[in-house]
C-alpha cells in the first residue's frame, strides 16, 4: 500500500493507479501507446517504401532514356523519322512514370528534340550537326537530373 490508500500494482495486472488527473488504467494506456507506435511505424515504413519505389522508377527511367539517346542519321530519312517518333513516344511514357520534376523535365526536353527530328530535313548535314549538339546537351542535362 502506498500513502493515501492506493495499492501499488504492476502495469500488467490491470489495476488502476492514481495519476495527477485521476485514476489511470495502465493497461489501457499501454495498449494506446502500442497502437500509436504501430501506426507511426507503419506510416514511416510506407514513406520509406514510397521513396525507394520513386528512386527505383527514376533510376530505371534514366537508364532507359540514356539508352534511347542515339539516332543514326546515315539511314534513309523515313527510317530516321520513324525511329525518332518511337523514341519520342517512349521518352514521354517514361516522363509520365517519374515523380521527380527535374528528371521529368529532362525527359520531355529529349522527347521534344525527337519531334524536331521528325519535322526537319535530316539529310542536311548542318541540321544533323545542330541536332547532335542539342541532343548532347539534353543528354548531359538528363545525366545531371538523374544523379
Amino acid at each position: 500500500m502506498l500513502s493515501g490508500g492506493v495499492r501499488r500494482g504492476s502495469a500488467g495486472d490491470g489495476e488502476r493507479c492514481r495519476g495527477r488527473f485521476g485514476p489511470v488504467d495502465l493497461r489501457g494506456l499501454g495498449v494506446l501507446l502500442a497502437v500509436v507506435l504501430v501506426v507511426t511505424g507503419c506510416a514511416r515504413v510506407h514513406s520509406v517504401a514510397d521513396r525507394a519505389e520513386d528512386a527505383q522508377n527514376v533510376a530505371s527511367a534514366c537508364a532507359e532514356a540514356l539508352g534511347l539517346a542515339d539516332l543514326n542519321p546515315l539511314v534513309d530519312p523515313a527510317r530516321v523519322k520513324a525511329r525518332a517518333a518511337d523514341k519520342e513516344r517512349r521518352l514521354r511514357e517514361l516522363a509520365d512514370h517519374v515523380t521527380d520534376k527535374d528528371v521529368k523535365s529532362a525527359l520531355l526536353t529529349m522527347a521534344d528534340s525527337y519531334v524536331e527530328v521528325q519535322r526537319e530535313r535530316f539529310d542536311d548535314l548542318d541540321v544533323v550537326a545542330n541536332w547532335a549538339k542539342r541532343n548532347a546537351r539534353d543528354v548531359d542535362a538528363l545525366r545531371v537530373a538523374c544523379t
